[in-house]
């Protein structure tokens, strides 16, 4: 596979960039706690569930204490339509309990310290310090390591070494948001089965050639 050269990168974002001007999380939240419980009880499971359940649970609880005061069997009931709603309870029970004791009831704001907390893994602290502390990370899921390496942005046989190779190849300007790019790209156009070429505003600059896509 080509890499793909420093203009070829910045025509790519200044075009993902004019189709949506404000990206963001298809996750509901109001703050960086409500956050990082939607992005725990995504793994596995849509956006749409998660929306649909946490509308429910952070109407009535949305703070580390409210969650604890809960209980993990009433979080349970709350959250039951979720894929692995046992064990993201269980890690949501202990998380809400460090957050607590260790942080104030806040979310920090640095990897360290989000990475220590139960069922939350490189991924899940990438997403929280990106949409949440407005920092450079790029959180690569299932979306964004197929169209990162369709489109030539990064060569990667695992998401750490796609990760890596995204932070140095995307321009500067352009890294804050590339996250909610891709993986909107990936979610609605460049699709892992039947990809959207003829639709596709990447389509000139794509080093993918779907039989599928372009049929």
């Amino acid at each position: 596979m080509r890499t793909m050269d420093e203009h070829t990168r910045i025509t790519l974002f200044e075009r993902l960039k004019v189709q949506r001007p404000n990206p963001t999380t298809e996750l509901a939240f109001h703050s960086p706690f409500e956050l990082l419980i939607a992005v725990l009880l995504s793994a596995q499971s849509t956006d749409v569930s998660v929306n649909k359940a946490t509308k429910k649970l952070f109407a009535i609880a949305n703070t580390p204490e409210s969650i604890l005061a809960m209980g993990e069997t009433f979080l349970k009931q709350h959250i039951r339509t979720i894929g692995l709603f046992n064990s993201k309870a269980k890690h949501i029970m202990l998380t809400c309990q460090t957050l607590v004791d260790k942080y104030q009831s806040q979310v920090p704001n640095n990897r360290e310290a989000l990475e220590s907390l139960p069922g939350v893994g490189r991924k899940t602290a990438n997403v929280v310090l990106n949409t949440a502390f407005d920092q450079l990370t790029m959180a690569v899921d299932t979306h964004i390591f197929r169209v990162a390496n369709r489109l030539g942005l990064a060569k990667g046989k695992t998401p750490r070494q796609v990760e890596d190779q995204l932070l140095k190849s995307i321009p500067k300007p352009y890294l804050k948001d590339a996250h909610h790019w891709l993986i909107l790209h990936g979610r609605y156009t460049c699709k892992a089965r039947k990809p959207l070429c003829n639709e596709c505003i990447l389509n000139d600059l794509c080093h993918f050639t779907s039989k599928e896509g372009l049929g």
